[in-house]
């Protein structure tokens, strides 16, 4: 018999975020999971705050005889990443997340699912709720809207908060503490097109590019993992060039911070060429999937024959487009040179979209860097790329990097709890990803920062999956962090 992950350990946890995974929270929809935790809070008859920019703070007074420990302030986010396989029909602000336990790994059947975060704030309302736990002052801080922009993060009201020591649950290595992460920048481009009545002697063909396995556009960048909208236009600009073939629609990716698994178009090929048409799209998918064969083994392009498309871009917009996104820089651009092994700067070809209402063509990236001017010639150089093609361009979004402080307590105080209890030294890292301690650090600047969090695999995918001892052995390292808080001085 299968186990069922109310069965697993720790039960407090476990089955408060089998309860969140029932209740519909993907980013910008997020009012369900808010009342939810908004009732924890009060029918435990502790003080519950809601601010305006959504966010949700939970203060529990300190267990006796720990009232003179530094309060800390346990954070995590109440959002999750919308992502499903393409065959999956799922409706994510009002499904439930159907969860899987395979073995020591608790995964999703065909979607995100959504533990990051829902483990950090699973944790957090476990300890709130726990009448047995021994902690100074704690404050849960549930914050909105992370994954499309840091909303809540950036609303947060300075003075709200009372703590001094900000433990962030939103990391994806056991063992390891993060006391950096990278900044991030949104890149925003239209491209605007005059519709052509397709010619005579045209064919509908559905172009869609699947099977890759996407990711976390911060931890996972650096795998090496296909890009759906750079396999499509490269297919395009192949057909194009040889063949003429005119772009009428197009689909790829959907989440500025997710690699793009999927890309759709509808194509208009000559009736007299689709045999050409077929055995081009052969040979370059045959040369991309060689290219990616260790990475993407599940990559596939297909054809489908659809009805005549009645409009086509222009052909000028269809040009400039596809040789833009071709030329756009994606993945990782630098290694950091102080931290071996971690990113310093890279970019995700996010999303392009057509809208035949608008008439225009939206592309989206998503760029990070640790180094501030690295990232402003990062833009510069996607901004020169969709400039020259005829693309409008804006930047939005802009955050700030989270610069490590090797000398913070919280740190020190951690590093002795986990040596001692698990006769190991945990390691210290910075993350490529962005992480709300920055954009938070900068409202509470006196703040003592450090996240850490279970092992979480490709989050922002179907294929996320959250590794069930490390969950036990993340719950009892809080537990005992939350115990040693240094004293107030």
């Amino acid at each position: 018999m299968s186990k069922k992950i109310t069965d697993l350990e720790p039960k407090e946890v476990w089955n408060i975020f089998h309860e969140i995974t029932q209740i519909p929270r993907p980013s910008e929809h997020e009012e369900k999971i808010r009342d939810y935790v908004e009732q924890f809070g009060k029918n435990l008859g502790l003080e519950t705050l809601r601010d305006e920019a959504g966010n949700l703070v939970i203060r529990k007074p300190a267990t006796p005889g720990m009232e003179n420990r530094k309060g800390v302030i346990l954070q995590g986010h109440l959002d999750m990443v919308p992502q499903k396989n393409s065959d999956k029909v799922h409706d994510f602000e009002s499904d439930p997340i159907e969860t899987i336990v395979d073995g020591d790994w608790v995964k999703a059947n065909g979607t995100t699912l959504g533990a990051d975060n829902g483990i950090g704030i699973s944790s957090v309302l476990a300890i709130l709720a726990s009448d047995t736990l021994v902690h100074g002052p704690i404050e849960g801080l549930f914050t909105a809207t992370e994954e499309t922009g840091m909303d809540g993060a950036n609303g947060l009201e300075a003075g709200i908060l009372q703590g001094e020591i900000l433990i962030n649950l939103d990391s994806e290595d056991e063992g390891e503490l993060y006391v950096g992460c990278a900044g991030g920048e949104d890149v925003n481009i239209k491209f605007s097109y005059k519709e052509k009545k397709t010619p005579r002697g045209y064919t509908g063909v559905k172009l869609g590019v699947t099977g890759l396995k996407g990711g976390h556009s911060g931890i996972d960048i650096s795998l090496g993992r296909g890009n759906a909208n750079k396999v499509f236009f490269r297919i395009l600009g192949e057909a194009a060039c040889k063949l003429g073939v005119r772009l009428s629609s197009i689909s790829g990716g959907n989440l500025r911070n997710a690699i793009p698994r999927e890309a759709f178009g509808v194509l208009a090929v000559k009736n007299t060429q689709i045999q050409e048409f077929l055995n081009l799209v052969d040979e370059v998918a045959g040369t991309i999937k060689n290219e990616l064969a260790v990475t993407e083994p599940e990559l596939t392009v297909s054809l489908e024959p659809v009805e005549k498309p009645e409009f086509v871009i222009n052909k000028k917009v269809q040009n400039k487009l596809t040789k833009a996104i071709i030329a756009c820089p994606n993945g990782v651009i630098r290694m950091s040179d102080s931290m071996p092994g971690l990113v310093e700067t890279s970019t995700n070809l996010a999303i392009v979209k057509s809208d035949e209402n608008k008439k225009t063509v939206r592309v989206a990236c998503l760029m990070r860097s640790s180094v501030d001017s690295a990232k402003a010639e990062l833009g510069t150089r996607l901004y020169s790329v969709f400039t020259l093609a005829g693309a409008s361009v804006k930047f939005s979004g802009s955050y700030p990097g989270w610069k490590p402080n090797l000398d913070s307590p919280i740190l020190k105080t951690m590093q002795e709890v986990y040596s001692q209890k698990f006769s190991k030294v945990p390691e210290i890292k910075a993350i490529h990803a962005g992480l709300e301690c920055a954009i938070l650090g900068g409202k509470y600047p006196h703040w003592d920062m450090i996240s850490l969090g279970p092992t979480i695999r490709h989050p922002h995918s179907p294929d996320e999956r959250v590794n069930v001892p490390t969950v036990q052995k993340f719950w009892d390292y809080l537990l005992e962090t939350l115990k040693n808080i240094p004293v107030k001085e």
